[in-house]
C-alpha cells in the first residue's frame, strides 16, 4: 500500500520536558492506527504535528501529493450563532471544495452523523452532539486522512457505536488517540504506544489492541532478559576495572571503553524502564449501616423533559452501579438527585444520616492559578491520607508527578494530569458512597486500569457514569439503563441493557410494544441471534421513512416557488429558488441512498 504521510526525526520539548526525540511515523493507506501512551508522553502534540498544526522542534512531515488530511482535537467548541449546517459549509469552503457539492455533503454528513435538525445552533449543542458535528465537519471534505484525538470522550454508548461503524467501513486511513479498550479492540488494525520506555520512543504492532498487548508483553520480556544480561556483564567489567589493570594497552583501553558504553546502555535502559502507574486507594469510612439511599417513586422533569418515571431503587453498601444510556437521558440528573443537589416533584429520596458522599464530576473545574504544589495540598507543604501525615512532594509522586513540577501552574497540565489531581483529591476524603461522572476521560491505560482495581477493592458503594464498556464490564455489579423518555431499567451488566436496547429497536420497527421486560427479568442476550444492524444503523432505520416523506415535502415546497411569478422575473430570486431545490433534491437523494444500502444489509 502507498504511504501517505511519513513523519521523520520528529522531535518535540516543552521547556525543559522532552516529550518524544527522533521518532519516526507512518501512515499507508487503508490503516486505522490506535495511538496510546502514558500521560505526558506527547499523543495530542504528535497528533497536531502530523495533521500541520503543531511545528516539531526537529524533523519533518511529508505527505504524498494532493492527499487530504482532517484533524479533530479533543475540544470541540463552535461559534455563538452559528448552525449545524454553517459550520459543516464553512469547512468545507476551507478545503476548497466546489460550492456545487456542498448542499449535498452537508447533508449527507449530518444525516449519517445523526443530526435531523441541520439549523439547530451548534455552540447549544451537549458535548457528544458537538463532538459528532466535529466530526462530521471532517468527514464531510472526504480526507484520505482522518486525525482524531481522544473522539469518544464526550460521546455516549450509542455514538461511539456510530463511530466505530464509520471508521470500520470507511476507505481513508485513521489515526485516532484513545483510552477506550473495546473501541481500540473493535476498530484498531495497528497500534502504536509512544513511550520513553522503548529504545525508538515508540512501539509498532500490526493488529488490535489484544494483539498487541501479547506483543507488548513479549518485547518487554526480552527486554527484561537483554537487561539482566547486560548487568551481569557491565557486572563483571565493573569488578575489572576496580582491579586496574597494570598496563593501559591498548586493548585494556578499548576494554573500558567497551565497559563504559555498556554501563550507559544499562543506565539508559533503567531509565526507560522507570514508567510506573499511578498508586490509587480510595478510603471508606467505617459506616455499620447497610442501606445508603432510598429512592420511591420518583419523577423529575427537567427542560420540559421527563428524565426520570417513577423509579424505584436502594443502594446498599459495596453495590457498584454503572448508569448507562444516552446524552441527556438523566444519568448526571440521579446523581444529583443522590447528592441532595436536586429534588424530586413526586416521590422521595432518603439517605441514611451523615451519609458521606464524595464526588468527581465531568466538568473537572479547577482555579488555573494554582501550582500543582496548592492543587494538591491547599492548606500547606502535606496532607493526611488514613490518619498519616504525607508531604506534598511524596503524595504527588504517588500521582506520577515529579518534584520539578510542583511550582508549575494547573494550566500547563494535560487532561490526564488534571484528572489525577482530582483523584488524589477524592482519595483524601473519607466516603461511604463514590459519585463519579465520566472518571475515565483523558486518563491513560495504566492508571485506568489502577483506577480499575482500586473501585473493585473499595468497600463502600459506588455510582458511576462511564462510556468505558470494559470499565463497565469489569467494575459494575448492577447496571441502571436510561432510555431518555423517562425509563429506567435495573440489568445484570452492560451487555444485557445492551441487548434490551436492540430488542427495543427490533419492536419499533415492526410497530410491536417496545415495553421492556421488568427490572427483575431484562431480556437476555441471544447469543444465536445473528445482528444485522448495528445500533446506530438500525436507529437510522426506524426513523429514515419519516425523514425521507419530510424532505420530499420539503422538495415539493420548493418546487412550488418556482410557479411564483414574483420569483421567477426576479434573477436573484429565481436563482437562489433553484439552489433551494437543488439542494432539496440532494437530500432527498442522499436519504433514499441511505435508506436502500440499509435494506440491503437487512436482506444479507
Amino acid at each position: 500500500m502507498a504511504t501517505l504521510v511519513t513523519g521523520r526525526e520528529l522531535s518535540k520539548r516543552f521547556g525543559a520536558t522532552a516529550l518524544f526525540d527522533e521518532i519516526g511515523f507512518l501512515i499507508d493507506e487503508g490503516d486505522r492506527i490506535g495511538l496510546i501512551g502514558p500521560n505526558g508522553s506527547g499523543k495530542s502534540t504528535l497528533l497536531g504535528i502530523l495533521a500541520g498544526a503543531i511545528e516539531p522542534d526537529r524533523g519533518e512531515v511529508a505527505r504524498r501529493r494532493l492527499t487530504r488530511t482532517a484533524y479533530v482535537s479533543q475540544i470541540s467548541e463552535f461559534v455563538p450563532g452559528k448552525t449545524a449546517r454553517a459550520v459543516v459549509t464553512e469547512a468545507l469552503q476551507e478545503a476548497g471544495v466546489p460550492e456545487n457539492l456542498h448542499e449535498g455533503r452537508v447533508a449527507e454528513a449530518l444525516g449519517r452523523a445523526g443530526f435531523t435538525d441541520f439549523e439547530v445552533e451548534a455552540a447549544t449543542c451537549s458535548g457528544g452532539w458537538k463532538k459528532r458535528l466535529a466530526i462530521a465537519m471532517a468527514l464531510s471534505t472526504e480526507p484520505d486522512v482522518l486525525l482524531l484525538d481522544e473522539p469518544t470522550n464526550h460521546l455516549d454508548l450509542a455514538g461511539i457505536s456510530w463511530l466505530e461503524d464509520v471508521l470500520t467501513q470507511a476507505a481513508f486511513a485513521t489515526v485516532v488517540v484513545s483510552h477506550d479498550r473495546y473501541f481500540l479492540e473493535n476498530v484498531a488494525t495497528s497500534m502504536v504506544e509512544l513511550s520513553r520506555q522503548y529504545p525508538e520512543g515508540l512501539l509498532r504492532v500490526k493488529g488490535n489492541y489484544s494483539q498487541f498487548l501479547e506483543q507488548k508483553e513479549g518485547f518487554l520480556e526480552s527486554q527484561a532478559k537483554r537487561q539482566e544480561a547486560l548487568e551481569n556483564r557491565v557486572k563483571r567489567e565493573m569488578e575489572w576495572l576496580r582491579r586496574g589493570p597494570k598496563a593501559r594497552t591498548t586493548k585494556s583501553k578499548a576494554r573500558i571503553d567497551s565497559a563504559n558504553e555498556m554501563i550507559g546502555d544499562l543506565k539508559e535502559m533503567k531509565g526507560r524502564a522507570q514508567t510506573g502507574s499511578a498508586a490509587i486507594d480510595f478510603t471508606a469510612s467505617d459506616r455499620k449501616t447497610k442501606r445508603l439511599v432510598e429512592i420511591a417513586g420518583v419523577d423529575l422533569t427537567l427542560g420540559g423533559r421527563k428524565l426520570i418515571a417513577n423509579l424505584d431503587f436502594n443502594l446498599h453498601a459495596g453495590m457498584r452501579v454503572g448508569l448507562v444510556g444516552p446524552n441527556g437521558s438523566g444519568k448526571t440528573t440521579l446523581l444529583r438527585l443522590m447528592r441532595g443537589d436536586l429534588e424530586p416533584e413526586t416521590g422521595e429520596v432518603k439517605r441514611a444520616q451523615q451519609l458521606r458522599i464524595v464526588s468527581f464530576d465531568q466538568t473537572r473545574q479547577m482555579d488555573e492559578s494554582l501550582t500543582l504544589r496548592r492543587a494538591l495540598a491547599p492548606e500547606g507543604d502535606s496532607v493526611v491520607y488514613q490518619d498519616r501525615l504525607i508531604h506534598v512532594a511524596s503524595w504527588a509522586s504517588r500521582f506520577l508527578f515529579t518534584g520539578e513540577q510542583l511550582n508549575q501552574p494547573v494550566s500547563r497540565l494535560s487532561g490526564g494530569e488534571r484528572a489525577r489531581v482530582l483523584i488524589a483529591r477524592l482519595m483524601l476524603q473519607p466516603a461511604d458512597l463514590l459519585l463519579l461522572d465520566e472518571p475515565t476521560n483523558d486518563l491513560d491505560i495504566p492508571t485506568l486500569e489502577i483506577l480499575e482495581e482500586s473501585l473493585l477493592e473499595y468497600p463502600g458503594a459506588l455510582v458511576m457514569v462511564t462510556h468505558d464498556r470494559y470499565m463497565l464490564d469489569r467494575v459494575a455489579s448492577t447496571v441502571l439503563g436510561f432510555d431518555g423518555l423517562g425509563r429506567v431499567e435495573r440489568f445484570a451488566d452492560y451487555w444485557q441493557w445492551e441487548s434490551w436496547q436492540r430488542a427495543g429497536l427490533q419492536a419499533a420497527k415492526s410497530g410491536a410494544s417496545t415495553k421492556p421486560a421488568s427490572s427483575e427479568s431484562p431480556v437476555p442476550a441471544s447469543p444465536a441471534g445473528k445482528k444485522k444492524l448495528s445500533y446506530i444503523d438500525a436507529r437510522d432505520y426506524a426513523t429514515i421513512e419519516q425523514r425521507i416523506a419530510e424532505a420530499e415535502e420539503l422538495l415539493s415546497a420548493k418546487k412550488a416557488q418556482l410557479e411564483d411569478p414574483a420569483v421567477v422575473v426576479d434573477a436573484a430570486r429565481l436563482q437562489g429558488a433553484l439552489a433551494e431545490v437543488e439542494a432539496a433534491q440532494s437530500a432527498v437523494d442522499s436519504l433514499i441512498a441511505r435508506w436502500e444500502e440499509l435494506e440491503l444489509k437487512l436482506a444479507e
